[in-house]
């Protein structure tokens, strides 16, 4: 499609990728973009059933967070977020919530023994979710195991919310942000790593973020952190961690809640506690912003048009420039 719109200089000069910004406002160009995401959540689906059995509703928002199992990366701040909305549709299964699909996909360490609780964790709340028809028609969970680059070649085009969740200051790069934003997913993270650039890129309205900055982390290691002082006085936070001993499927995860209060010699050394209630904020601003399609393709549309700079072509001619001094041959005459 992108051939159609702005010719196919873009597979030799990423940054002709922002020709596509001319369409921000055709309408029929949004309805296309938003078509060929449906299609590719369709073949995402029929992927996950045929190698997994597992069933999704392409009609549902994905969310997806594909990376390392890493306490860094904080795929548990995910989970308790997912458990806030869990809890909410156990008070009242009326409530109104946009249909979504969290997707999971990651490898961790055999030794890794908080990766691999945090794994039991979400395939736990998936099983039961499973037998709760009335919450899965609106929070569905997936952990999709084996995660390879064959199932990134389906799952990116496929996704639709990138979370980028690490704490600031700890994630040194990443690049599967990159891939998700070529890709047209609208990027829901921390100020951190790569997602600086991306924010340099398309700007605070096209990309949702939440958290602390590195120097207010950095702030509040020097003045001490206190899980415990978000439990006792955060209610949703007290509701969503008292769950967890109660546990998913048959399995309670206190050992999941003493990691987050009371584990020796820090509890919750990435700080889920400090950024989720800000994390809960931006997730109902994203939310009302999906609910936009027309707002909610623009932006997609903005990510693809800007993603150009992440060319490994790009970076290397930086490098040739500014680190090796290296400089450009005419191919005719080697000189």
């Amino acid at each position: 499609y992108l051939d159609t719109l702005i010719g196919t200089g873009y597979r030799t000069d990423a940054k002709e990728l922002e020709k596509l910004l001319e369409y921000k406002d055709n309408e029929e160009v949004l309805k296309n973009i938003e078509k060929i995401k449906y299609n590719n959540k369709c073949t995402f689906a029929k992927y996950l059933y045929n190698k997994f059995g597992i069933i999704v509703d392409p009609t549902t928002r994905f969310d997806v967070q594909a990376k390392r199992l890493h306490e860094y990366k904080r795929q548990l701040l995910n989970v308790l977020k997912i458990i806030a909305l869990i809890t909410d549709l156990e008070e009242d299964p009326m409530r109104d919530v946009t249909p979504q699909t969290y997707i999971f996909a990651a490898k961790a360490a055999s030794t890794y023994y908080i990766a691999k609780d945090i794994i039991h964790l979400i395939n736990c709340i998936s099983k039961e979710i499973q037998n709760r028809p009335e919450i899965r028609s609106k929070v569905n969970v997936v952990f999709v195991e084996d995660y390879n680059v064959t199932t990134a070649e389906v799952l990116m085009p496929a996704s639709e919310v990138s979370e980028q969740i690490s704490l600031a200051g700890k994630e040194a790069s990443g690049t599967g942000n990159m891939k998700f934003m070529i890709n047209g997913a609208i990027t829901y993270g921390t100020l951190d790593g790569a997602n600086v650039e991306i924010n340099e890129q398309v700007g605070d309205e096209n990309m949702f973020l939440f958290g602390m900055h590195t120097n207010e982390v950095n702030e509040m290691w020097k003045h001490g952190y206190n899980s415990q002082y978000y439990y006792n006085n955060n209610y949703i936070i007290k509701r969503v961690l008292d769950r967890l001993d109660r546990g998913f499927n048959g399995q309670s995860f206190s050992n999941i809640k003493h990691y987050l209060l009371d584990q020796y010699p820090v509890a919750d050394p990435y700080m889920c506690l400090a950024d989720f209630d800000s994390y809960m904020h931006v997730y109902y601003e994203m939310d009302k912003a999906y609910k936009n399609r027309t707002l909610w393709n623009q932006m997609s549309l903005v990510n693809i048009a800007k993603s150009g700079i992440f060319s490994a072509d790009r970076s290397i001619k930086e490098y040739a420039n500014n680190i090796w001094q290296l400089q450009v041959l005419d191919p005719k005459t080697k000189k």
